[in-house]
């Protein structure tokens, strides 16, 4: 019985462990200045002869609401993921999604783009961004 209780023990130091490095890689970047942000969306970077498209997991975030804008040679996608308000006094038995404000600094290719259009695809913020000189 007592190895039980080690091994549970163990186990959960472990989790915690684990989860403590996931939330340091999420909020501690020395490369860039500090801000309001507390999580950074995964994202896939795709290209092809006329656009670059920017895939960000976003479950839960309204295409609409996530700003987008391309700051120097960086896409920057940031907004804020929120529970809903029917969610509020629930018992959470596990949380796993973060929540609160997010942003994602992502390198472009280089290249001159014209349009930048965006959508919401099965929890994916899509972001296509429109080279120069193709329509």
């Amino acid at each position: 019985m007592a190895n039980d209780s080690q091994e549970w023990m163990w186990t959960q130091a472990l989790g915690m462990l684990a989860r403590a490095e996931r939330l340091r890689e999420q909020m501690f970047n020395p490369r860039s200045a500090p801000s309001s942000a507390c999580w950074q969306p995964p994202a896939d970077v795709l290209e092809t002869e006329r656009e670059v498209l920017v895939l960000a997991a976003l479950p839960g975030v309204d295409a609409d609401k996530a700003e987008v804008a391309i700051e120097g040679p960086s896409l920057v996608i940031s907004g804020q993921r929120t529970l809903p308000p029917e969610l509020r006094m629930a018992v959470i038995h596990r949380m796993e999604l973060p929540q609160g404000r997010f942003e994602r600094r992502i390198p472009l290719p280089p290249g001159r783009y014209e349009t930048v259009r965006r959508a919401s695809v099965n929890g994916c913020l899509v972001v296509t961004l429109t080279k120069g000189g193709h329509r």
